[in-house]
């Protein structure tokens, strides 16, 4: 099976792609294009992955990742990292042709940012936390950094965990209450006690509050098609003892 590659039409033009499972030589519980370096899965096959899934979406260039901790810190990128040397943040901006920006998923929400006039390109990974704390603003923050403008900057959120997935507690609630009340728009009523959290549209939202004007959500649930991503939660709820991660890539030609 070829890899998947799940594109956004506000992106058109850049070299970008959401992937999922689909593709990969991974077997067994990471059975696709398991690119966690993380996970309990043969190193071999981790690495071929990497190299599918950036030969599917920018061929030729050299694939940076971090290591994610759900942060709102974004890094600024130049050159490649050494494996052993990620950075701790949950953000990446560049300017540099020939690196391709990846993102690790299992949920959470990758989001890719272009601003293609001034040839800016960025990805962020926004979980509750990253996206509570600001890391798509700090990732806007850094572009700019690099001459791109909020106006013109374009954005996409691809495969995330979907509100009727999300099952969240009152506790959970009450931090995206705490931080602004209005958000209690992204929750909907659930069993007693608990919420149905819509992540997408929150991210969307923090985008769009922080001056993006075209944001694209592409609406695919990681919980919900097993055949085509991994998810996290998923993997917990049926007592799995490890799960995959997928990546989102952007870069420039």
């Amino acid at each position: 099976m070829s890899v998947e590659v799940n594109r956004a039409r506000a992106l058109d033009g850049v070299a970008h792609g959401f992937l999922g499972r689909r593709g990969g030589v991974s077997v067994g519980l990471h059975a696709g294009l398991n690119v966690g370096i993380g996970s309990d899965d043969d190193p071999a096959a981790i690495t071929e992955n990497r190299r599918l899934a950036t030969e599917a979406v920018l061929p030729g260039a050299t694939l940076v990742t971090l290591y994610q901790v759900h942060s709102a810190d974004a890094v600024t990128v130049f050159a490649p990292f050494e494996e052993h040397g990620r950075p701790r943040a949950d953000a990446l901006v560049t300017d540099r042709p020939g690196l391709a920006l990846g993102i690790l998923t299992a949920d959470c929400a990758p989001v890719l940012l272009a601003d293609v006039a001034a040839g800016v390109v960025g990805a962020a990974h926004a979980g509750w936390k990253g996206a509570l704390g600001g890391v798509t603003t700090s990732t806007i923050v850094a572009m700019e950094a690099l001459g791109a403008r909020r106006d013109r900057i374009v954005a996409a959120i691809g495969p995330c965990i979907a509100r009727a997935s999300y099952e969240v507690d009152d506790a959970f609630a009450i931090r995206f209450d705490a931080a602004d009340p209005a958000n209690e728009r992204f929750f909907s009523g659930g069993r007693d006690g608990h919420h149905q959290f819509d992540l997408e549209a929150y991210v969307a939202h923090r985008l769009a509050d922080a001056g993006v004007t075209r944001i694209e959500m592409l609406g695919l649930d990681t919980y919900a098609d097993e055949d085509r991503f991994f998810s996290f939660r998923r993997a917990t709820h049926r007592g799995e003892p490890g799960y995959g991660r997928q990546v989102s890539i952007i870069g420039l030609g």
